[in-house]
C-alpha cells in the first residue's frame, strides 16, 4: 500500500467506541460479580479476543453474538454466579436499550480524526449496528468528523457483504482502490472491504491477530495518522 488514500472509512464498535467499563462493571458487581477495575480490563481484553476468534470461526459478527460471546466471557471472568446471569443480562440489555453501552471513546481518538482530516483524507463510518450508531457517535462527540454514517440496520445490508461498502464508495464518489477501511474483525471488516475493492487495516489492540499476516495492523486508532503519513 504505497498510494495516498483519498478517503478513510471506519468501523464503529470496538474501533471508534468501546463498552463503558464503569457502567458495565457496576452492573456485574451489583449482581454478585467480583474484581476491581484492573480485573475488569483484563477480562474485557479476553472477551474481545475470544469474540474475534469466534467470528473468525464463522460467526457473522452481529450484535447477538456480542451478547452471547462477549458478555458470557465477562461474567465468567468476573466470577458472576451462574444463577445471576439472567438478571444481569436483563439489566444490561435494558441499560443498553436506554443508553448505548458502547459509549467509551479512547483518549487520542478525536485528535487522530482531526489529523486525518487535516491531511486531506475524507472520513465516513460503515458499521454493523442496531440503527443507533449515528446518534451514538453524535452523543459522544465524534459524528462531526464524518461525512456520513452507514448503519447496517438502517440500510439493510451488513458487513462483510460488499454492498454496504459500495454504498459508502458511491456516497463518497471515490475509487475503491483509493479508499482505506479500518476495523477490528478480519473476516467481517478486512475481507468485506477487500471484496468491494478497498484496502484495509486491522485494529489489533492486544497484539492477538498476528496470524493474519496479509494485512497491516495498528494497536490503536491514534496510530492511524502516522500509518497514513508513512505511505
Amino acid at each position: 500500500m504505497t498510494r495516498r488514500f483519498d478517503a478513510v472509512v471506519l468501523d464503529a464498535g470496538n474501533t471508534l467506541v468501546f463498552v463503558d467499563p464503569v457502567r458495565t462493571a457496576h452492573i456485574i458487581h451489583r449482581h454478585g460479580g467480583t474484581g476491581d477495575a484492573a480485573r475488569f480490563r483484563a477480562v474485557e481484553r479476553e472477551a474481545r479476543i475470544l469474540l474475534s476468534r469466534r467470528v473468525e470461526d464463522g460467526l457473522a459478527g452481529t450484535e447477538d453474538h456480542f451478547w452471547q460471546v462477549y458478555f458470557a466471557t465477562l461474567y465468567r471472568g468476573m466470577a458472576l454466579p451462574d444463577e445471576a446471569w439472567p438478571a444481569a443480562t436483563a439489566e444490561l440489555t435494558a441499560v443498553h436499550a436506554r443508553a448505548h453501552l458502547w459509549s467509551h471513546v479512547d483518549p487520542g481518538t478525536e485528535e487522530a480524526l482531526r489529523r486525518i482530516l487535516e491531511a486531506g483524507h475524507r472520513l465516513a463510518v460503515v458499521s454493523n449496528a442496531d440503527g443507533r450508531v449515528e446518534g451514538l457517535l453524535r452523543d459522544v462527540g465524534l459524528a462531526r468528523y464524518f461525512e456520513f454514517v452507514l448503519d447496517s440496520a438502517v440500510v439493510g445490508v451488513s458487513k462483510p457483504d460488499p454492498g454496504i461498502f459500495r454504498m459508502a464508495l458511491d456516497r463518497l464518489g471515490v475509487e475503491a482502490a483509493r479508499t482505506l477501511y479500518v476495523g477490528d474483525l478480519y473476516p467481517v471488516d478486512v475481507l468485506g472491504a477487500r471484496s468491494a475493492g478497498m484496502e484495509a487495516v486491522l485494529l489489533d489492540p492486544f497484539d492477538a491477530l498476528g496470524h493474519w499476516t496479509d494485512v497491516p495492523r495498528i494497536p490503536r486508532l491514534d496510530r492511524l495518522p502516522g500509518f497514513l503519513e508513512s505511505l
